[in-house]
């Protein structure tokens, strides 16, 4: 893959949202909730006023209606600010 985000901005792949059964029942992934967690693809280079704490590689967490979804080459990422990163884990 070849981007590169800009600024202080991150490439995040989100985890897998886990397979729920409830009594046999397979819940719809319409109905799952997002995985909140992920792994850093790639980062920007910062701003003068803020400096780029995650790197490449780093598993983070993030908010609920973080960032903005897009899909290439039939993956989905996330793309987002650092600020909207909660942790790194």
């Amino acid at each position: 893959m070849n981007i590169k985000p800009l600024a202080d901005r991150v490439l995040i792949k989100p985890a897998e949202a886990e397979e729920k059964t409830v009594g046999g029942i397979i819940i719809p992934d319409t109905a799952k909730e997002k995985p909140l967690k992920g792994e850093v693809i790639a980062v920007g280079n910062g701003t003068k006023d803020e400096e780029m704490v995650v790197k490449a590689g780093d598993n983070v967490l993030y908010g609920k209606y973080a960032g903005t979804e897009l899909e290439l080459d039939g993956k989905k990422y996330l793309i987002m600010r650092q600020s909207d990163l909660l942790a790194i884990i």
